[in-house]
């Protein structure tokens, strides 16, 4: 099923938040996530603490579980569609820790009085990401809500000693980036009816692509960090990479984005999280002789965006010829250096 005039009610669906701009803001979360009691136990290799994109718990010397679950509304018209960047975006944080999927479970919200042949579709879309990630589909979980939701709760298999964490990042290390930016400011832009067919063309293209491709290139070569770009924006999740120790330096030029979105930014279509991500970290950027365009990119949150990669600066240009292969735009876009008065200088 395609555009959904008949069925698929945009002002059931679409709500202030669609996708991971849905997100509670970094701020809010990481206060409530401080207050929790660690949890002690000395084979949970990584839990909530580190801001990682998923857990993982050492099962045998050999052998650890990596575990995430996303869920969030539809920000496309096509229910089909929905259902294939949802669970892209939920199967995402396992190639972001540098595992491999093995079951994923739905998460649905869905209102009683909807037509169950939509839910059909987004559940079909879901599943054949799922298959195409090399996982088994076992199972669920449903509520009657009033908004549609949906999403995955994933498990994946991991050497303990092959974990790719996101703050393991070191001094000289090259930062690659996987997709473009830009897909939270094209669908808001959509759901104006503004985006061009083109710019949401490849928007789609970039969210329904799973990172298991470019996962597995990067696994070839030295990599010290990673993490999975999503709804606190490149900057926001390049800032939990980097913690107090280091900076990076990023060459603006070489950023990968949807380039209808500086004509999209000027028209104003932009998101509240956004906004969340700019009040959290935009303290710790320094801008130098930056677009507002691309200081908006930068902050704008993705939904199932590239893997932010810190590897061997040597290994880098052998990597990126590989990852351009996949036909998506990516680049060398930094570089780690001293720790300096901010953690981020885009020049």
């Amino acid at each position: 099923m395609t555009g959904g005039d008949e069925r698929w009610n945009r002002k059931r669906l679409y709500f202030a938040g669609g996708s991971c701009t849905a997100k509670l803001g970094p701020g809010v979360l990481a206060k409530v996530l401080s207050q929790l009691p660690k949890a002690g136990d000395p084979n949970l290799l990584i839990g909530y603490e580190g801001s990682d994109d998923a857990a993982v718990y050492k099962l045998t010397d050999d052998l650890a579980m990596v575990q995430t679950l996303d869920f969030f509304p539809p920000m496309v018209e096509d229910p089909y569609t929905f259902g294939q960047i949802a669970a892209a975006n939920a199967l995402s944080d396992i190639y972001a820790m540098g595992g491999d999927v093995k079951t994923a479970l739905n998460i649905v919200c869905f209102p009683e009085a909807m037509d169950l042949n939509i839910l059909g579709q987004i559940l079909l879309g879901g599943s054949e990401k799922v298959r195409e990630a090399g996982g088994v589909l076992a199972g669920g979980h449903s509520i009657a809500d009033g908004d549609v939701k949906y999403g995955l709760s994933v498990t994946g298999t991991i050497r303990p000693d092959k974990v790719f964490a996101n703050s393991g990042c070191r001094l000289g290390d090259a930062l690659i980036l996987t997709k473009p930016l830009g897909v939270g400011i094209v669908c808001t832009a959509s759901r104006m009816g503004a985006a061009s067919k083109e710019a949401m063309e490849q928007a789609v293209k970039s969210m329904t692509t799973l990172n298991k491709y470019a996962s597995g290139i990067v696994r070839k070569y030295n990599v010290h960090g990673c993490t999975d770009v999503t709804g606190f924006g490149f900057l926001g999740h390049l800032c939990e990479m980097l913690g107090d120790r280091f900076t990076a330096v990023i060459h603006k030029e070489e950023i990968p984005y949807i380039h209808a979105c500086e004509e999209y930014v000027e028209e104003f279509y932009l998101t509240a999280a956004a906004q969340r991500n700019r009040n959290h970290v935009g303290g710790k950027v320094e801008f130098r002789e930056c677009s507002f365009a691309m200081e908006e990119i930068l902050f704008d949150p993705q939904t199932s965006g590239g893997l932010l990669v810190s590897m061997q600066k040597e290994d880098a240009p052998a990597a990126l010829a590989e990852l351009k292969e996949l036909g998506l735009p990516c680049g060398i876009i930094g570089e780690i250096t001293d720790r300096g008065t901010r953690a981020v200088i885009v020049k």
